[in-house]
């Protein structure tokens, strides 16, 4: 495994972020627990969660965590944990203040929620889940902070950010000397690179970790894409499939012609670009993680570059270059 360090911060994580989405729904505990074991085996430290992940059972998915953490063996020593905190947790205590939003009396409540749940009593990485433009910045950066000083939070990272949202935050912070977001986590692949016209610009010129979340483009990305297995996310995409199929015929040619995988040759595009921390990878299986690991060891020569950009094109350049003279 290969390591970089989250943003401008000194701390070290794996390029590949291990997913626990799944956790909890179509990946029960004990396949969970392998899946987390033999990622801390793999050299994985950077996991990422949410406390609405579960499924029907809101908060589920750090349950499962929490439960491997409890086994013991340095496993919460040993992982960057990273959650988030924004949706609606159907908790009856929250009352009126149960809509998904991000107010100072909510995310206090809903540390302490994640916190039981994940059986520790620290989170290295707290993440907004969404940005709430009701919320302004003094009330944020004020709780946040609050967590930071008593030592229950280490940073502060968001999700879902558009370019301006993440400067104005950082412009709040420097007012008040704080170091600010770290991380933005972010809907980013080959079938979406919307992100490199304003997003990736402003992240990397704010020394803000990118975290891409959907990299395989929900299994378009995939070795299975083109012959769905049953059961699969696949198999939930055929209409989609069908109209890019000229693409992702492509796209399986070329993996052919290096080698390798589609699906790590998407995460190796992803981890070339300077401004990515690391993707995310949502493994329902062992077996599916332990086919990742090899996207951090592919090397895509400049033309395996254009020729990614021939078949998935992008904007071409950041804003305005893109869209103006």
């Amino acid at each position: 495994m290969k390591y970089v360090n989250l943003g401008r911060t000194g701390l070290k994580v794996s390029q590949l972020c291990l997913g626990t989405m799944n956790f909890g729904q179509s990946t029960d505990e004990k396949e969970a627990f392998r899946i987390m074991d033999a990622a801390l085996d793999a050299g994985v430290n950077f996991f990422d969660t949410a406390n609405g992940y579960g499924g029907e059972k809101r908060g589920h998915t750090e349950e499962i965590i929490g439960k491997w953490f409890a086994k013991g063996g340095n496993r919460r020593e040993r992982v960057v944990l990273a959650t988030k905190v924004y949706g609606d947790m159907q908790d009856p205590n929250d009352g009126p203040n149960s809509e998904s939003g991000l107010s100072a009396y909510k995310i206090r409540r809903h540390l302490e929620g994640s916190l039981r749940r994940l059986k520790t009593d620290h989170i290295e990485l707290y993440q907004m889940h969404h940005v709430d433009l009701s919320v302004s910045w003094d009330e944020l950066w004020e709780v946040f902070q609050s967590f930071v000083q008593k030592g229950t939070v280490d940073y502060i990272g968001s999700s879902n950010f558009a370019g301006w949202h993440l400067t104005l935050a950082q412009a709040e912070a420097k007012a008040r000397n704080l170091l600010g977001l770290v991380s933005e986590q972010h809907k980013y692949s080959l079938l979406c690179r919307e992100p490199e016209l304003e997003v990736l610009p402003a992240a990397k010129h704010h020394g803000i970790g990118v975290v891409a979340w959907s990299p395989l483009a929900g299994g378009l990305l995939g070795e299975n894409a083109l012959n769905p297995q049953k059961g699969s996310r696949s198999a939930q995409e055929t209409q989609a499939i069908e109209a890019r199929r000229p693409q992702l015929e492509r796209f399986a040619s070329l993996c052919s012609d290096l080698g390798e995988t589609q699906s790590n040759v998407a995460l190796a595009w992803l981890l070339a670009n300077p401004a990515m921390t690391a993707p995310i990878i949502g493994p329902r299986t062992q077996e599916q993680l332990v086919n990742s690991l090899r996207a951090v060891e592919i090397v895509l020569t400049e033309a395996t570059m254009v020729e990614l950009s021939n078949i998935f094109p992008g904007p071409g350049k950041p804003a305005p270059e893109a869209y103006a003279w």
